[in-house]
């Protein structure tokens, strides 16, 4: 994920990130979009409900500049032990999930990805920067700047008010 890089970055979009094959990814990509950043796991309680619902977002948003950037996470009692390929593979069959899966991350710790130092340092949450739980959700504006983090019991349908102020059609 880039060692040179650290919270030191203005924009979301200066990071460089790998996708779920291992390929580097400039997320000056989704410059002008709306995103939706979150840690998913597999094998947790949240599943079910969270990529449920974040595929309703992003079918409903997605042609109206919304994206969901999806980054596993095995952390949390080891609730993702799947490869980021057998992750992608679960979320896309049972989920019919669309947007981007990318490689596994820590959010939490010394090995904390770059991206997400960069999150917790712009929207700390209940336990200050650390990310307490999978489906920490961390709304980002047009420019890459964070707007609003969202704890795992927030679900994804309890936040479209707010994406729809950031998108512009509220």
């Amino acid at each position: 994920m880039g060692a040179a890089q650290s919270a030191d970055e203005k924009s979301l979009h200066e990071f460089n990130v790998k996708d779920s094959k291992g390929n580097e990814v400039n997320l000056s990509a989704y410059e002008g979009k709306v995103l939706l950043v979150v840690n998913v796991a597999s094998k947790c309680g949240f599943t079910e409900e969270n990529y449920t619902q974040l595929t309703e977002l992003h079918d409903r948003y997605k042609d109206k500049g919304f994206e969901i950037l999806a980054f596993p996470c095995n952390q949390f009692l080891r609730q993702e032990p799947e490869t980021s390929q057998e992750v992608e593979k679960f979320a896309c069959k049972r989920f019919k999930v669309e947007f981007p899966i990318f490689q596994k991350v820590c959010v939490n710790g010394q090995e904390t990805a770059p991206l997400y130092k960069y999150l917790k340092a712009r929207k700390t949450g209940f336990l200050g920067s650390r990310i307490k739980w999978n489906f920490t959700k961390f709304l980002v504006d047009k420019e890459g700047q964070v707007i609003k983090r969202y704890g795992t019991i927030t679900p994804p349908l309890a936040i479209e008010e707010d994406i729809q102020k950031a998108l512009g059609v509220a």
